[in-house]
């Protein structure tokens, strides 16, 4: 960043997944129809009380335990205290003093280099309804309201905008690795504020922290700190960085730009107390445990065991673990004895293009491990050549049928030695012109005589045992 060191730390908030709200009754799903999934609660209608949902402090227990946090002796909650329309109440059930995880860390790879990124804490809270804003009226839709939402907060140790996208992806593989949250940026599951200061390279000091409010996308993330990354610096450059204040800006899509909405609140200006309405708990060590045992191998540590253990290119592994369903996919081909190359070629390129390209999820995939074992070892016996053998597999899931009623003696490739010996013979005695060329030095006629065997049988020659033969034949 030139003469300028910036300073980055994140506030990530991602909706969790359960079937009701954190503290309601009310559906918690997706639902663009306004004002379906509400409770009385959620409209914080009188005499209505809180009860909190276990699997949100399940879950929300899990991703401290993920994170490398210290998680509580007791659990309870506070109310953060500010009057806008989206909350009903006056206020917004959170947690200050005692959040689910303090004190962690998460490792995220940026540009080759591995770094260590601090969180300050992970704390587990209720979503705000969401507002629609027309010409001349805003309608509130509740909703969002009550919507289980984990709030991260990084400490300012991120410094560019890549690190910050990479720790957000990181945490996106998490969520979704965890099972927790589907953290789908398209239906507002996940959203950031981001914090930026600059100071000078060799300063001790932090410069004036601006955060940018609800920003929904990952490149609009990076995008905002680049742009106010430069107003400051351009600020600072020309002796008015006393005009940086401590204020709440939002990013603007169409120009790119961050624009002032208010000065930034300070924690005490929320009056934060205990809420007295969800009863304070003990957290069960044994069910701590428990939790602990269900967190499953990471994508980061998947990635490494694949290249140390399975051999695999950092390319490989890095598409494979990117998605959970994506490495289960490639062990359940490991577990049934496929080789690992072999897994990692059909998956990366054949299955995942395909997904892609209809659009699909891996869940929604005819052919299972086992289906794609029946390609692959006939294609080790010889039966099939690679290109036979994608030819079975899109008929396979174009027909919703098992391979193996397309794998016949007719689309079988031909490995007969005799039976190619006497094909390359007739090709040799009709093309003499081009044997000689051959012998006099003329090597790259080689494939000439490939490309006529496979001609003449379609494609099911056997490449390698072709070659062999022709080699042996126009060596003589």
């Amino acid at each position: 960043m030139g003469k300028y060191k910036a300073v980055i730390g994140l506030e990530m908030h991602c909706e969790l997944k359960s079937n009701s709200k954190v503290f309601s009754s009310a559906r918690n799903s997706y639902n663009e129809v306004p004002n379906d999934n509400i409770t009385y609660l959620d409209l914080a209608l009188p005499g209505t009380l809180p009860v909190v949902n276990k699997k949100c402090v399940h879950d929300a227990l899990m991703m401290s335990m993920a994170l490398n946090c210290t998680q509580p002796e007791y659990m309870y909650f506070d109310r953060k205290n500010y009057y806008y329309p989206d909350l009903p109440k006056g206020y917004q059930i959170t947690q200050m003093d005692a959040p689910v995880g303090i004190n962690g860390f998460v490792e995220i790879e940026c540009k080759g280099e591995k770094k260590k990124i601090y969180i300050h804490d992970i704390h587990l809270e209720e979503d705000a309804a969401s507002l629609d804003h027309f010409y001349d009226t805003t309608n509130i839709d509740y909703n969002r309201g009550g919507v289980p939402l984990l709030e991260l907060v990084t400490e300012p140790c991120i410094n560019s905008p890549e690190e910050a996208v990479a720790f957000l992806e990181t945490m996106r593989s998490i969520y979704k690795y965890c099972d927790v949250s589907e953290a789908d940026t398209k239906k507002g599951q996940i959203r950031c504020d981001v914090n930026v200061s600059i100071m000078d390279n060799d300063a001790t000091e932090l410069g004036t922290k601006v955060e940018m409010k609800n920003i929904n996308s990952f490149s609009n993330v990076y995008d905002a700190i680049c742009y106010e990354i430069k107003r400051q610096s351009e600020l600072k450059e020309q002796g008015r960085y006393d005009e940086v204040e401590q204020e709440t800006r939002r990013f603007d899509e169409e120009t790119g730009t961050t624009i002032r909405m208010r000065s930034k609140a300070d924690a005490l200006d929320y009056k934060y107390f205990v809420d007295p309405n969800l009863p304070k708990f003990k957290i069960d060590p044994e069910w701590l445990e428990e939790i602990r045992n269900e967190i499953p191998l990471l994508a980061n540590q998947r990635k490494e065991k694949y290249i140390k253990e399975q051999g695999l290119s950092d390319y490989d592994a890095g598409v494979i673990v990117k998605e959970r369903e994506y490495a289960e996919y490639f062990e359940n081909c490991i577990a049934l004895g496929i080789e690992t190359k072999t897994a990692a070629n059909w998956l990366t390129t054949q299955i995942l293009g395909f997904i892609n390209k209809e659009e699909i999820s891996l869940k929604d995939f005819y052919l299972t491990p086992t289906l794609l074992k029946q390609i692959i070892d006939e294609i080790d016996k010889g039966t099939l050549s690679t290109k036979l053998a994608k030819e079975v597999f899109y008929k396979a899931l174009e027909e919703k049928k098992e391979p193996k009623n397309f794998i016949s003696q007719e689309n079988a490739q031909i490995s007969d030695k005799n039976e190619l010996e006497t094909l390359i013979n007739q090709i040799l005695e009709e093309n003499t012109h081009q044997v000689e060329e051959y012998k006099k030095g003329k090597t790259n006629l080689f494939d000439f005589f490939v490309g006529q065997v496979m001609k003449n049988t379609r494609g099911k020659a056997n490449p390698v045992l072709t070659k062999e033969i022709l080699k042996e034949k126009l060596e003589k």
